[in-house]
């Protein structure tokens, strides 16, 4: 984006913290030996390392060595999934999972069913909130190995009832794994869970390192072949000035995220019902309370997403879709899908520390503008 371009998609990778920054470069030239060496300069990096450790789990609020890094948010994600599995063969080889979990979970899912797994989709309602009910019977039946809960949805931003749904799995002795990319660093996470990912570049720090937490007691087995890396958790060595930069990002994020909530969460309301306000036929999905404070989604009827997308980048607005129906694909987001809520013309707006009240109030004063040029040009009028 150019200088006067307005970056509203830190859903999918949020600007880097200042913090960051300063902390990669540091541990650029103090982090590059490798930390299971004996020399000084390996010994330097471990350190690095298990400060990086010990203050990622401090904000998460767990043990250090529950603690693993990964080389990404997916990857920590299909090990979740697989190595939780993994360790409750002898359970059985069923994975329940809610219809909306993000797509690194649906890959392994179905890498587990090609292996000749199960797995059970529970449904959602039109908000996205998961059906409670559906979830207490799906994790109580026979050979459930595993559930799988998002956090909050990356999509519309609906809050999950993790707690309810983490205490129905403990009735049926059932681990839950937790996604929790949209929720680290920004709201406080919920309880009961046995595994959870992050990723790094949500909360900005760099891209290309992910967290994946086990805690102790779970039955938990690397899907990889055998590392002494991390635990054993996660092959190879890991990007040590990467990590450095993450876990200072992620303190100084969750250090002011009450205060950074608060306001991204009036920016959204008011982008909420401003756009509810002046374009016509345009649905505002996800839950209206029970929400991220930083993104929201809506849909316009008679526009394509891909042409909404590209002429809202041309005036300078970065922003993404909900939705994956565009014309390479022609496949409708699943997650849209499974609440029931239009997919064509979505547009997901998200929320970081650098947006202004004066960016929101400009995209708010542009985006009806550029729907009603791209309905004209498909000939639709006087709506």
């Amino acid at each position: 984006m150019g200088v006067t371009g307005v970056y509203l998609d830190a859903a999918t990778a949020a600007p880097p913290h200042p913090v960051a920054r300063e902390a990669l470069l540091a541990a650029l030239a103090d982090g590059w030996a490798d930390p299971a060496r004996l020399y000084t300069q390996a010994r330097r990096a471990r350190q690095l390392l298990d400060a990086a450790r010990a203050a990622t789990a401090e904000t998460l609020g767990v043990r250090p060595d529950e603690v693993s890094f990964t080389a990404s948010g997916t990857t920590a994600a299909h090990a979740a999934v697989l190595g939780g599995l993994a360790g409750r063969r002898r359970s059985g080889t069923v994975l329940v999972h809610s219809a909306v979990e993000h797509s690194a979970v649906l890959h392994a899912a179905g890498r587990h069913v090609a292996a000749g797994g199960s797995a059970v989709p529970v449904p959602v309602d039109r908000l996205g909130r998961l059906d409670l009910d559906a979830w207490s019977a799906a994790v109580a039946g026979p050979g459930v190995a595993l559930a799988a809960l998002i956090s909050a949805s990356h999509e519309v931003g609906t809050v999950q009832p993790v707690a309810a749904a983490a205490r129905a799995c403990a009735d049926a002795g059932v681990p839950l794994y937790v996604d929790a990319a949209q929720s680290v660093g920004r709201v406080p996470l919920p309880d009961g869970w046995s595994v959870l990912t992050a990723s790094a570049h949500k909360w900005g720090g760099p891209p290309g390192v992910g967290v994946l937490v086990v805690r102790k007691g779970t039955r938990w087995e690397s899907p990889y072949p055998e590392d002494e890396r991390e635990s054993g958790r996660t092959p190879g060595v890991v990007n040590l000035p990467a990590v450095v930069a993450a876990a200072a990002a992620l303190r100084a994020v969750a250090a002011e995220a009450t205060a950074e909530a608060a306001r991204l969460a009036a920016l959204v309301d008011r982008i909420r019902s401003t756009v509810a306000a002046t374009v016509p036929d345009v649905e505002v999905v996800g839950d209206p309370v029970d929400r991220l404070p930083h993104l929201v989604t809506f849909s316009c009827l008679y526009v394509d997403g891909e042409a909404l997308l590209h002429a809202l980048d041309r005036r300078g607005f970065a922003v993404s879709s909900g939705s994956s129906c565009t014309s390479s694909t022609l496949r409708p987001s699943h997650v849209l899908e499974a609440m029931g809520v239009l997919s064509h013309g979505n547009v997901r707006v998200s929320l970081h520390r650098g947006t202004t009240e004066a960016e929101v109030t400009r995209f708010l004063a542009e985006l009806p503008e550029v729907v009603a040029a791209l309905r004209a040009e498909a000939g639709v009028t006087d709506l």
